[in-house]
């Protein structure tokens, strides 16, 4: 079963229906779903979420949108709420200069937080870049010269120079609905040209609704229409990319099984 490795089930769009919403997943052959912490001051409802599905595991950290209002991150807080069992992974965090909504030092310095954090941890670390290619690569070039750690590079919508970088330091790369659109070619070509063995995928929900249903709101179950349009694109039968990419999941986020993962086989997705 194919997983959905970011969207955000705690945003108001999802309110007051994600029983349905988990279900429909289910239906669609989405055995599990990360939905990922932008802001510590959030977090009790993320991991209210996560808990209330045995197929949904979560993680902590701070947006780079959001560092400049939130109370600054520290290694011992985000390392102490990593602690509970549904926490999976650290972020998301990095940079985003497209918008600029906090301002790019204070960036840094929460991202480099985010990564020590993982470092002292072992989780791995979900990084958002938008228009700061060499900033993100420097960045994680310099902290792992300091002691490894394991990510991915979330929604890729970055240049192929920075996949390859990330690739190099044994970061895996994840795709959302944006690699269907049309004006996509760039992150296409990028998309085949992943290992088989460090491609995740994902819907960015309620976000980024990918073809053949852009234009509404976005929600787990069209991971699957993502995962069938990339595994056409790499030319691999579908059950084959969807047994791939569930592999990696759980080759990266470790602590979501073995077992978590073996439970919700036979469990009701909706607890």
């Amino acid at each position: 079963m194919l997983v959905d490795s970011h969207c955000h089930l705690d945003f108001p769009d999802f309110e007051g229906e994600r029983d349905d919403v988990v279900r429909r997943a289910r239906e669609a052959g989405v055995g599990w779903i990360v939905t990922i912490g932008t802001r510590i001051s959030a977090f009790d409802q993320v991991l209210a979420i996560a808990k209330a599905y045995e197929n949904v595991f979560c993680t902590v950290g701070i947006h780079p949108h959001d560092v400049a209002k939130e109370v600054e991150a520290r290694v011992d807080r985000l390392v102490a709420l990593t602690g509970q069992p549904k926490v999976v992974g650290i972020g998301e965090t990095g940079l985003d200069f497209y918008y600029d909504n906090s301002p790019r030092e204070v960036q840094e310095t929460s991202f480099r937080t985010h990564i020590r954090a993982a470092r002292e941890d072992g989780l791995p670390i979900v990084v958002h870049t938008r228009d700061a290619d060499a900033e993100t690569v420097r960045i994680l070039s310099e902290e792992m010269g300091e002691g490894p750690f394991a990510g991915v590079i979330h929604c890729f919508t970055a240049s192929r120079w920075l996949a390859e970088r990330a690739l190099d330091l044994g970061f895996y790369i994840s795709f959302s609905g944006i690699a269907t659109f049309r004006k996509s070619d760039d992150i296409r070509a990028t998309a085949v040209a992943v290992p088989a063995d460090r491609i995740l995928v994902e819907t960015d929900a309620p976000y980024l609704a990918p073809e053949p249903v852009r234009g509404r709101r976005n929600e787990p179950a069209n991971v699957a229409h993502t995962a069938r349009f990339l595994a056409r694109l790499r030319g691999v039968e579908e059950d084959a990319f969807v047994r791939a990419t569930t592999e990696n999941f759980f080759r990266l986020f470790t602590k979501a099984g073995p077992r978590e993962s073996r439970a919700i086989t036979d469990a009701d997705p909706c607890g």
